[in-house]
């Protein structure tokens, strides 16, 4: 039996794979940080065999909290991925599965390769009306890459999607494939309407470096990138910087940036509200569209969620706070579960690829209600 993780997105540390009841394994922190809780790995050589799969510091992850109810992805052919067995004692988490095939895959959530998402970019930038332009590159000299979909003229409104500033949240990945495909679709009459009144900037991975990494949360020189937009510096945070000043030569009437939590299963949305300058306009708004993404989605939900920031407490250095506050614009953070949505379970592959792209092109839908009252 071999245990691997030599791969793009791949994280985990062998410490035995002698005996199948026995696999001993350590989740690796990101380089230069401290943060740790992605796991991806293929395990070969344990076929029909009753296996064991033991992280040992899983209680000393950044939030093992996330592992209460938490089951693990597996897959044979990295296209299905469905949950397995799994439990955590307070200190080890253990992965009780029984392969069918000589490879298996296991993972913290559906990864999402650089090479899909290059396969992603080009797709798209066949499309009608879309343009793919290259920001900059990252400190490893990944291209920082950005879709434009729709003529930028001064009327349309600018709408700015960024994913993955958090590697590890693969679910934004599948979040902006949902979206993308509904938006670039020529047959599809919100997505004609909404181009002839807006232009959408799309960054779908904002953390290229991390993520073939195998890191959770942070990029090449270790800096959590949700957390540079106050004062971003190529030295340190390419990749907002960036995106920074790309937003200033634009403009921004509307912002998405999209994530996965780790503990809470559900999805939901956290909106602008501790903004220093918060006004009437971007909380109507902000109401406005999560509570009709709950009526047209029923695995998104407006009752759980983090806790509203006190009046002026809100924490600029996150990009959709420094967006809402230097544009005066709505702007959100969308958060996905890792789990799965407690009131809407899918006991075979919890929250899933598949669930995050319908969720992705529902909120071009809602966009689409909002899109006339965001100026």
């Amino acid at each position: 039996m071999k245990v691997s993780s030599n791969f793009d997105g791949g994280n985990i540390e062998c410490l035995e794979s002698g005996k199948a009841s026995d696999i001993r394994l350590r989740i690796v922190k990101d380089n230069n940080a401290e943060f740790l809780q992605w796991f991806y790995f293929r395990l070969t050589g344990a076929r029909n065999s009753d296996c064991r799969l033991k992280i040992e510091n899983a209680g000393a992850v950044s939030y093992p909290s996330g592992w209460k109810e938490y089951r693990a992805v597996a897959s044979y052919d990295r296209e299905d991925w469905f949950r397995v067995d799994t439990n955590y004692d307070g200190k080890v988490m253990t992965i009780n599965h029984r392969p069918d095939h000589d490879s298996v895959y296991y993972a913290m959530f559906a990864p999402y390769s650089l090479e899909r998402h290059a396969d992603m970019l080009a797709r798209a930038q066949v499309s009608n009306n879309v343009r793919l332009v290259t920001l900059g590159e990252t400190i490893d000299r990944q291209d920082l890459d950005m879709l434009v979909v729709g003529e930028d003229t001064t009327e349309k409104r600018k709408c700015w999607i960024v994913a993955r500033q958090h590697p590890g949240e693969t679910m934004a990945s599948w979040w902006i494939e949902g979206f993308l495909h509904k938006l670039t679709d020529d047959n599809d009459p919100v997505a004609r309407a909404l181009i002839s009144k807006a232009v959408f900037y799309i960054v779908p991975n904002m953390n290229p470096d991390g993520s073939w990494r195998g890191n959770l949360r942070t990029n090449a020189a270790g800096a959590n990138l949700n957390r540079e937009w106050q004062e971003p510096s190529m030295d340190r945070s390419p990749e907002v910087y960036l995106v920074r000043e790309k937003m200033r030569e634009t403009g921004v009437d509307f912002c998405l940036d999209v994530h996965g939590d780790e503990a809470l299963p559900y999805n939901f949305l956290a909106g602008p509200l501790g903004i220093p300058s918060l006004s009437k306009k971007q909380s109507e708004l902000f109401e406005n569209f999560r509570n009709t993404l709950a009526r047209i989605n029923p695995d998104f939900q407006t009752v759980y969620g983090y806790p509203p920031a006190r009046p002026g407490g809100g924490n600029l250095t996150m990009c959709s706070n420094w967006v809402a506050e230097a544009f005066g614009c709505l702007a959100m953070t969308l958060e996905q579960p890792f789990k799965d949505t407690a009131d809407t379970p899918d006991l075979v592959h919890g929250w899933s690829p598949e669930r995050c792209r319908k969720l992705g092109a529902s909120s071009l839908d809602v966009l689409f209600s909002i899109a006339n009252t965001l100026r």
